[in-house]
C-alpha cells in the first residue's frame, strides 16, 4: 500500500543533487580511507590490528547511525536531523586535520559517522514523505548512483591524496559538507516536531548487538559474537512489550517487507564483496597500484550515474516490477563472469564490473522505492532504517568471509582463489533471484485478492 504524501517539494532537483553531492562524500570517506591504513600504521607505529579498528569503529558507528536517524525521522524534522548530522560530521574532519596521535584519529573517525549516517537514510525517508510515487524512481536511482559514484571515487581520490599530499588531507575532502548546511537549512520543508519517544535502551542493546556481530565478523572475538547474540536477544523481548520501540515488530511480520530487503541484502554482499576483492585482485595480479586500480574501477561508477536518470524513468513508468525481474539476474551474471576471467584480465575486470556496478544501483533503487511504497507512512524511518542496518551489516560480513576465505586457500593460486570465492558469491546471487521471485508471485496473489474483495 502507498505511503500518503504530505506534498512535493519546492526545489525537488536542487534537493536531489545537493542529496548526491552529501552522498558521495560521504561514500567518499568511507572507502577512500582504506588506502591510508599502511600509512596510520606506520605514523603511530601501531599494530596493523590496532589499525583496523579505524573501519571497524567507523563500520559500527555507521550502521547505528543511520537507523537512529531513520527512526527520529518519525517524530523530529528531517531539517533539523540533516543539520545535527553535517554539523557533526564536518566538525569531526576538521578535528581529523589535525589529529597528532592514534587515539584522536578514532575518536574523530567514529565522530565521523555518527554525522554520516544521516545522510542516506533521511534521503530516502524525505523522498518517500514527499515526492509523488510517479516520480519517486528517478529520485531514489540518483541517490543510488551516487553511491555507486562515490565507492568508485573512494579509492582513487584516496590513494592520490595519500600518495600526494598525505592521509591527513582525507578529512579536507569530507569537510566540504559543511557547505552545504546552508542550502539544506533553507530548502528542507519545515516541519512540526510530533509526539513520539525515542527507546534509547532499544537502540543501546541493538547497538551493543550490532557491534559484537561485527567485532566477531571482522576481528574473529568470540566474546563479541556472546554478547551480540545475548544483547539482540534482549532487544527482540523489548521490542516486543516497549509501547514505542527502536523497531517496530510489525516490520519483521511484514512478510513482503522481508523478501524485499532479502533482495536488496543479497546484491550488497555481492556488491561489498567485490570492492574489497577487485583492488586486491588489480594489485597482486596485475601490480598495479591503488590509485591504479581504483582507475580501474572507475568507470563502472560512472557508468552507473550516467544511466541513473534512465534507470529513474524506467521506475516511474513502468514500475519496480521490471527491475526487480532482471536486475538479480545481471548481479548474478556479473559474479559468473568474475569468476570466470577476473584472474585472467584487467580489461575483463572492469568490463565486468560496469555490469556489476549498474544492475547493482538498479536493484537498490528499485528494491528502496518498492519498500517506500508498501510501508504504511508511520513505518517509513523504521523500514528504511532496518533495511540499511540488515545491508551495512551484510556488507561487513561478505568482507569479513571474503578475507577468511583468501586465508583459507592459501596454499592455491591468486586466481582459483578469488574463482572460488566468486562462485560463492553467485549463490547469494541466486538468494536475491529467488526472492524477488517470491515477492513477484506474493504480490501477484495480493492483487488477485484486492480485485476479489473489490
Amino acid at each position: 500500500m502507498d505511503s500518503p504524501v504530505v506534498t512535493t517539494l519546492p526545489r525537488e532537483g536542487l534537493l536531489t543533487a545537493l542529496f548526491s553531492i552529501a552522498v558521495v562524500l560521504v561514500i567518499m570517506n568511507t572507502a577512500m580511507f582504506n588506502v591510508a591504513l599502511p600509512d596510520v600504521t606506520a605514523a603511530f607505529g601501531i599494530s596493523a590490528s590496532a589499525t583496523s579498528w579505524i573501519v571497524t569503529g567507523y563500520s559500527i558507528m555507521f550502521s547505528i547511525s543511520s537507523i537512529t536517524f531513520s527512526r527520529l525521522s518519525d517524530f523530529m524534522p528531517i531539517r533539523r536531523l540533516l543539520t545535527i548530522g553535517l554539523l557533526t560530521l564536518g566538525a569531526a574532519s576538521v578535528g581529523g586535520f589535525f589529529s597528532s596521535s592514534f587515539l584522536l584519529l578514532l575518536i574523530v573517525r567514529i565522530a565521523q559517522a555518527s554525522g554520516s549516517g544521516a545522510v542516506i537514510s533521511l534521503s530516502m525517508v524525505l523522498f518517500t514523505r514527499y515526492v509523488p510515487l510517479d516520480r519517486r524512481g528517478k529520485a531514489m536511482a540518483t541517490i543510488m548512483s551516487a553511491v555507486s559514484l562515490g565507492l568508485g571515487l573512494g579509492p582513487v581520490a584516496g590513494g592520490a591524496i595519500v600518495e600526494y599530499l598525505g592521509w591527513h588531507w582525507l578529512f579536507a575532502v569530507t569537510a566540504a559538507v559543511l557547505l552545504l548546511v546552508p542550502f539544506f537549512h533553507t530548502l528542507l520543508p519545515k516541519e512540526a516536531p510530533s509526539q513520539g519517544s525515542f527507546d534509547g535502551l532499544g537502540g543501546l542493546l541493538l547497538g551493543i548487538g550490532t557491534t559484537g556481530l561485527l567485532l566477531f565478523l571482522t576481528s574473529g572475538l568470540w566474546i563479541g559474537l556472546a554478547a551480540g547474540l545475548a544483547s539482540l536477544a534482549i532487544f527482540v523481548f523489548r521490542i516486543r512489550r516497549v509501547p514505542e520501540p527502536f523497531i517496530l515488530p510489525a516490520l519483521f511480520r511484514n512478510r513482503s517487507y522481508m523478501v524485499l530487503a532479502l533482495v536488496g541484502i543479497a546484491s550488497y554482499l555481492c556488491s561489498f564483496a567485490t570492492l574489497f576483492l577487485l583492488p586486491q585482485i588489480l594489485i597482486h595480479l596485475f601490480g598495479f597500484t591503488a590509485s591504479h586500480a581504483g582507475l580501474v574501477i572507475f568507470p563502472g561508477s560512472l557508468l552507473a550515474i550516467i544511466v541513473s536518470r534512465k534507470v529513474g524513468r524506467v521506475i516511474d513508468r513502468y514500475g519496480n516490477a521490471g527491475i526487480l525481474l532482471y536486475a538479480p539476474l545481471l548481479v548474478l551474471g556479473a559474479t559468473v563472469l568474475f569468476a570466470l576471467f577476473a584472474g585472467h584480465s584487467w580489461i575483463a575486470i572492469m568490463l565486468v564490473y560496469m555490469l556489476m556496478s549498474l544492475s547493482f544501483t538498479s536493484l537498490q533503487s528499485g528494491v528502496s522505492n518498492e519498500i517506500s511504497r508498501i510501508l504504511p507512512s508511520g513505518q517509513i524511518g523504521s523500514g528504511m532504517g532496518l533495511f540499511q542496518l540488515l545491508q551495512f551489516v551484510s556488507g561487513a560480513f561478505s568482507i569479513a568471509m571474503s578475507a577468511s576465505a583468501l586465508e583459507w586457500q592459501h596454499g592455491l593460486p591468486l586466481p582459483d582463489a578469488y574463482a572460488n570465492i566468486y562462485w560463492g558469491l553467485s549463490v547469494a546471487a541466486l538468494i536475491a533471484i529467488v526472492s524477488a521471485f517470491a515477492y513477484r508471485r506474493s504480490s501477484r496473489a495480493e492483487s488477485l485478492i484486492d480485485m476479489a474483495d473489490a
